[in-house]
């Protein structure tokens, strides 16, 4: 580590716009962290001795002639089991008025996980919400998204899965948090007495919106902190990874990249499989579960950054408001686990896969049959019961507030099933039905 004398200092900028400045620097490194003046910054370009600097705070108040020092190293975090129970800022500073901590600094931005180090994601991840783990079942070392349009309560409903998921460690990445939500975050943790588990970074909207690309490289540095050295059971939630590309396409605009699709950067998809890939579970037990909010413009899930999310992470979760019974609950149509097969009938009952299918595909029934209403066409029997199912299937599974086992969960299914359907009706084997479908009481003579 260099000290501060020998430190590299320049006091002449090239240029200057307002997410960048540009000086010649010589044995300069790419990554490297800088100062300029007060204001954080990170080489982000090198050609020949022109120097890019990505200025975090912005440069707003910066002169051509202003003190530009280079650290000789790359952002870092110190790692310890003394980040538990604190929160800090993009670079890693605590926000609780407590001192640093002290520990090991790691640089933040490392490679992901040899594929050889890492085991196969098979065990189950249960989060007390229905339609993540009946419908969208998660397993350990798994990257999902959680879709939501910006008027939704994601973080809420974060806050919840973090307090109720099997997990050592939560970390929590919030870029663009307003306050009232970073006091939630802290509140709702406190309040529940988890405090002790998990590790916050947090970039508020009141911060430099540039020093939101920092915090999922300090949250993931943390993390694999604890699942790698600890061997843990991390939970890792980033909330918003739109706000954390629309950083990315600031600075890329400024340095005159030709934009991609939607005006997102051409290294959107490398940016962002640069996080998710960090999701992993290792042959020793530890693991880094992702899951991560993007909330969509207008509810287009075309957009470059759902559209690239879909690529990278093994499926999505999408919230919904459903009108019918005013509560959030997780779409069965629009989501989807790509691991659950790992999981649902093997670590879950025989009959989870079965029951699930058959819940879905009588929801889909439902929502035929409210066409149908919708459009003034009569409805039969059938319809009727579907439409009374889907109601009672929202409010009592669906809802992202109910809180139960995965064996209640699949008890509550057939009990839904049995309350409005005939047994020809549901479409499950036999021989589930014989085991699961309650005998009607009988009458006495």
């Amino acid at each position: 580590m260099q000290t501060k004398a020998f430190r590299k200092t320049y006091t002449r900028i090239e240029r200057i716009t307002k997410a960048t400045c540009v000086l010649k620097a010589s044995s300069v490194r790419f990554g490297e962290l800088a100062w300029v003046e007060k204001k954080p910054a990170q080489v982000i370009s090198i050609i020949g001795e022109l120097v890019t600097l990505q200025v975090f705070g912005g440069t707003e108040g910066l002169s051509t002639h202003a003190h530009v020092v280079f650290t000789g190293k790359p952002p870092s975090l110190a790692v310890s089991d003394l980040l538990a129970g604190r929160f800090f800022n993009a670079l890693g500073q605590p926000l609780d008025g407590l001192s640093p901590v002290k520990g090991e600094e790691r640089e933040i931005k490392g490679p992901a996980v040899n594929p050889v180090k890492r085991a196969k994601p098979n065990v189950i991840l249960t989060t007390g919400i229905a339609g993540i783990d009946l419908n969208n079942t998660l397993v350990t070392g798994q990257k999902i998204p959680f879709f939501a349009d910006p008027d939704q309560s994601y973080n809420q409903v974060m806050a919840e899965v973090a307090l109720r998921a099997e997990a050592d460690k939560i970390i929590l990445g919030g870029m663009g948090l307003s306050n009232d939500d970073f006091i939630f975050f802290k509140n709702t943790f406190e309040a529940a007495g988890v405090l002790d588990k998990i590790v916050g970074f947090v970039n508020t909207s009141e911060d430099p919106p540039l020093e939101r690309l920092l915090i999922p490289d300090m949250a993931c540095t943390a993390a694999e902190y604890f699942a790698n050295d600890k061997k843990e059971k991390v939970l890792l939630l980033l909330t918003d990874m739109t706000l954390y590309a629309d950083a990315l396409a600031i600075v890329a605009n400024k340095m005159d990249q030709i934009p991609s699709k939607d005006s997102m950067p051409g290294s959107l998809y490398s940016d962002l499989a640069s996080i998710y890939e960090k999701a992993v579970q290792f042959e020793h037990g530890g693991s880094i579960t992702m899951i991560a909010v993007t909330t969509l413009n207008e509810g287009d899930i075309t957009h470059a950054i759902p559209d690239n999310t879909g690529y990278i992470t093994e499926g999505q979760l999408y919230l919904k408001h459903d009108t019918d019974i005013g509560k959030v609950i997780v779409d069965p149509f629009r989501s989807l686990s790509r691991l659950k097969q790992n999981v649902i009938g093997i670590k879950t009952r025989q009959d989870h896969p079965q029951l699930m299918n058959a819940l879905i595909r009588l929801y889909a029934d439902a929502m035929n049959a409210k066409t149908k209403k919708e459009n003034g066409f009569d409805l039969n029997d059938y319809d009727v019961r579907c439409l009374a199912f889907a109601r009672d299937y929202a409010t009592k599974l669906l809802a992202v507030d109910i809180n139960i086992t995965v064996n209640e969960m699949l008890d509550t299914g057939w009990g839904l099933l049995q309350a409005h359907f005939e047994k020809y009706e549901v479409g499950v084997k036999d021989e589930l039905l014989q085991k699961h479908w309650k005998k009607e009481p009988q009458t006495s003579a």
